[in-house]
C-alpha cells in the first residue's frame, strides 16, 4: 500500500468518518445512494475494531459489513458531548448528510443511524480510493490545469455548505480528493452549533482568519435551494437529529448566506456569481 494511501486512511479514521466511492457524485453514483443507505442499515456486522490513541478523538469503530455476499467497511461513532475540549455529536453527522441531499450538493457520503454494541450511532460507508487535501499539499500534487475551474467551484460549494451548517472545523484532512480531482467532505460531528458567533457572522467570507475565503461562484440551483429552506422542510428531513434551536440557527445562517450572495450579485452581476 502506498504511503499516501496509508496516511489518508489513518486521517479519515481518526476524524471519525469514512469514504464513499467518489465525491461530487456522478449521476450513476447518485442513483446508487439509496442502495448504499439500505446496505448500511441492513448489512450484518461481521468484524469490528476500535481506533485508539491521542489522534483518535472520537474513538470511532471500523465495521466490516456483509449483505448478500457484498462486503464493505464503514466507520461508526457514538461521540456525544464534550470530548478533549470539543463538543461532538454523532447526530450531526447524519444531519449533515441529509441536508447535503436536501440541497442537491452531493458531496457528503451516505450516512445513516445504526446500532452497534446496543448503542445508537452514525455509520458511513468507507472506500479508501482517494487522498486528503493534506496529502495533496504535502506531496506537492498539482491540480491538472483542465480541472482547476471545477476544483475551485467545489471549494466554493464547500464554503457555502460549512457556512450553513456552522462547521468551522474543516481541516485539510477532512477534504477528500478522488483520482479525477473531485471533492468529498467528511467529519461533521462538530457542526450545527448555536452560539452567537456562528449565527451572526459567516465562517467563510472576507474576514476569515487566514485571509479572505469567499463563496465566489455557486450553482444557481444551490443558491435557490438555500434561499427556499424553511424550518419545516429541514425538520421533516432531519427528524430527531437536530433540535429546534439547532434548526433555527441554520435558518439564521441561511439569511446571512443569502444576504452576502445578493450583495455580491448586486456588485458584480449575477453572471459573475451564479452559473
Amino acid at each position: 500500500m502506498k504511503k499516501s494511501l496509508k496516511v489518508f486512511i489513518f486521517l479519515c479514521l481518526v476524524g471519525g468518518l469514512c469514504l464513499f466511492a467518489s465525491a461530487q457524485f456522478t449521476d450513476e453514483e447518485k442513483a446508487e445512494k439509496e442502495k448504499w443507505e439500505e446496505f448500511l442499515k441492513e448489512a450484518k456486522i461481521v468484524d469490528s475494531y476500535q481506533m485508539k490513541g491521542p489522534e483518535a478523538v472520537t474513538e470511532p469503530w471500523v465495521l466490516t459489513l456483509e449483505k448478500d455476499g457484498v462486503k464493505r467497511q464503514a466507520l461508526w461513532k457514538d461521540a456525544e458531548g464534550r470530548q478533549k475540549g470539543f463538543l461532538e455529536n454523532w447526530r450531526w453527522e447524519i444531519a449533515a448528510y441529509k441536508i447535503d441531499k436536501l440541497l442537491g450538493l452531493n458531496m457528503v457520503p451516505p450516512t445513516i443511524e445504526k446500532r452497534f454494541r446496543k448503542e445508537r450511532g452514525s455509520c458511513q460507508l468507507w472506500i479508501d480510493d482517494t487522498m486528503t487535501l493534506l496529502d495533496k499539499i504535502e506531496q506537492e500534487i498539482k491540480t491538472p490545469q483542465t480541472k482547476v475551474p471545477s476544483w475551485n467551484r467545489a471549494l466554493y460549494k464547500q464554503r457555502a455548505f460549512d457556512n450553513l451548517i456552522a462547521n468551522d472545523d474543516r481541516h485539510q484532512n477532512q477534504i477528500l480528493i478522488t483520482s479525477d480531482f473531485r471533492i468529498l467532505l467528511c467529519d461533521h460531528s462538530r457542526s450545527f452549533r448555536t452560539s452567537k458567533k456562528l449565527t451572526k457572522t459567516l465562517i467563510y467570507d472576507e474576514n476569515f482568519d487566514e485571509g479572505p475565503r469567499l463563496m465566489k461562484q455557486l450553482p444557481r440551483s444551490l443558491f435557490e435551494n438555500i434561499k427556499i429552506l424553511t424550518f419545516e422542510n429541514i425538520k421533516n428531513v432531519v427528524g430527531d437529529y437536530l433540535t429546534d434551536k439547532e434548526i433555527e440557527a441554520v435558518m439564521q445562517r441561511r439569511d446571512l448566506i443569502t444576504a452576502w450572495l445578493e450583495k455580491r450579485i448586486e456588485e458584480l452581476g449575477e453572471d459573475k456569481v451564479l452559473y
